[in-house]
C-alpha cells in the first residue's frame, strides 16, 4: 500500500476524523492561565547542514522553490488528518539505522526506502506531503538538539495556528515550543536553499547532525 491509499484509506473513517480534529483543536491552544510560543523566531541567515548541501546537489529539483507564499498553512481536519497520517506511517515503514551503518559514510541524506535516520524520514514526510497538496514553503527542514544535547532532525510544518512538528521519534505532532528541543536552525520559507537561525547565538552544529541510530 502506497503513502497515498494509506492516507486516503484512514481518511475514510470517520471517528477517526473526529478524533484528529479535536486532537488538533486541543493543540492549539494553551491551558488556561498559560501562554505559549506559537510560532519559532528567526534571527537571520545561518549556514544550512553539509548534509543538505550534498542533497540539493544530488536532488537539485527538490530544493528548487516553487515561488509559493503560503508560509502559514491555514489548518482544516482533513489537513491535521493527513499530517498525523503521514508521520505515522512513515514512522512505521523506516526502521531507524545510522548513515555509517547503512552506507558506510558519517553523513548521508537520501529518501529512504525501508530505512534511514532522521534526516531521511523527513525528507519522506516532506515529499509525501507535497504529492497530497501541501505547499513547499510551509514545510521546513529544521535542525534541533535533543534532551541529550545531540544533534537531532524534524521536519516543522508552519500552520496558522503554530509551528508543528513531524518527529520520527513519536507519533503524536506537537507544537514546536512542547517538544523539549533546542531548536538551532532550519529552512527559509522563501527559499528553500538558504537557512534562518532560529537562536540568538551561531551554533557550533552547523554541519553534522548526529549519526547515532537514536534517530
Amino acid at each position: 500500500m502506497n503513502i497515498k491509499t494509506a492516507v486516503g484509506a484512514a481518511l475514510l473513517g470517520i471517528f477517526w476524523s473526529s478524533s484528529m480534529a479535536f486532537a488538533f483543536d486541543t493543540a492549539s491552544k494553551a491551558p488556561f492561565g498559560q501562554t505559549r510560543e506559537n510560532f519559532a523566531r528567526e534571527f537571520g541567515k545561518t549556514l544550512p547542514p553539509v548534509g543538505f548541501v550534498q542533497f540539493c546537489a544530488s536532488n537539485p529539483l527538490d530544493c528548487k522553490g516553487k515561488g509559493g507564499k503560503t508560509f502559514k498553512l491555514a489548518m482544516s481536519p482533513d489537513r491535521w488528518n493527513l499530517i498525523y497520517q503521514v508521520n505515522t506511517y512513515v514512522n512505521g515503514k523506516i526502521a531507524p539505522i545510522s548513515d555509517q551503518d547503512l552506507y558506510g559514510e558519517p553523513e548521508r541524506w537520501a529518501y529512504p526506502t525501508d530505512a534511514g535516520d532522521c534526516e531521511d524520514y523527513l525528507l519522506l514526510k516532506k515529499r509525501s506531503l507535497q504529492e497530497l497538496g501541501f505547499p513547499p514553503e510551509a514545510l521546513l527542514i529544521t535542525v534541533v538538539l535533543d534532551e541529550k544535547n545531540e544533534g537531532h532532525a524534524v521536519l516543522t510544518v508552519t500552520t496558522d495556528g503554530g509551528d508543528f512538528i513531524l518527529d520520527n521519534r513519536r507519533s503524536d505532532v506537537l507544537r514546536w515550543s512542547d517538544t523539549n528541543y533546542t531548536f538551532l536552525k532550519r529552512q527559509s520559507h522563501s527559499d528553500p536553499v538558504q537557512w534562518v537561525a532560529l537562536v540568538k547565538q551561531p551554533s557550533s552544529n552547523s554541519g553534522f547532525v548526529s549519526g547515532g541510530t537514536r534517530h
